[in-house]
């Protein structure tokens, strides 16, 4: 493949999967980080150039959420004060990690993702604050932290699992939480991440310029579509390729 196909196939790539992680509320790695893998890059390469890419999906996003929603500070605290150490933990264990189990864990957790957002096609349709209570953030904020270990190591998902879990134990509604994760999980969490395995591993500077364009539009774009729009076709859409690409994952790596 020549250095402009490649170039379009990045920015492809990089469009879809920004596209439909900001019309989700996470997920971009489930089809981006895949692809680095597939088109040849070591693991700890391929994530570390992909959570580069993600703080421009952040960026994009926010351009459009940020006319639409008011964040609380509260939250917007809870998600940095405990995500953020956990991101950094979990950056610096998956350079410790085989590639070849990396990718199996990878691909498990990817179709776990797909399944258990399969059981739930109604999840997040209306907001109901719940656990607002001290011992009911410290609970919400601790499994965040682990949310950010993954977010920092695996990263498949985990963006979604965020907005799941916003909506899961504090009851937002979809559209809501999807705004904390693409502001705070996209532009803070990836940034950090990136930062640190840009830090103590290596970046494929010359995928940037594709993936990072890529990145912004789709993002800007998924935001607008999942405001306006709603996200019950794309959300159907994108569990299948969950799977598909987590069972493509484990047999690759197998």
């Amino acid at each position: 493949m020549d250095s402009v196909s490649e170039q379009i196939v990045l920015f492809i790539v990089s469009l879809v999967a920004n596209l439909l992680s900001a019309l989700a509320g996470g997920g971009a790695g489930l089809l981006q980080l895949p692809a680095l893998l597939f088109l040849g890059l070591p693991f700890s390469v391929a994530l570390a150039t992909h959570k580069v890419a993600s703080v421009f999906l952040g960026i994009g996003a926010t351009s459009r959420h940020i006319r639409s929603s008011k964040l609380n500070l509260r939250f917007v605290s809870i998600i940095l004060v405990f995500g953020l150490p956990g991101v950094i933990l979990g950056a610096n264990l998956i350079l410790q990690l085989d590639d070849r189990w990396a990718q199996i864990a990878l691909g498990v957790l990817t179709l776990g993702l797909g399944i258990y957002s399969g059981l739930k096609p109604e999840l997040g349709q209306s907001s109901s604050a719940k656990h607002q209570t001290l011992p009911g953030l410290l609970v919400g904020g601790i499994v965040l932290f682990f949310i950010g270990v993954l977010n920092g190591s695996l990263t498949s998902g985990t963006g979604l699992f965020v907005t799941i879990w916003l909506i899961v134990w504090f009851g937002f509604d979809y559209k809501a939480a999807v705004a904390y994760t693409l502001v705070l999980v996209g532009i803070f969490w990836n940034g950090v991440g990136a930062w640190t395995l840009g830090v103590q591993g290596q970046i494929e500077w010359s995928w940037l310029p594709a993936l990072i364009l890529g990145s912004l539009i789709g993002g800007y774009l998924g935001a607008h579509f999942s405001i306006v729009r709603g996200n019950q076709l794309v959300k159907r859409s994108f569990e299948i390729v969950t799977v598909l690409v987590g069972i493509a994952l484990i047999a690759k790596a197998i």
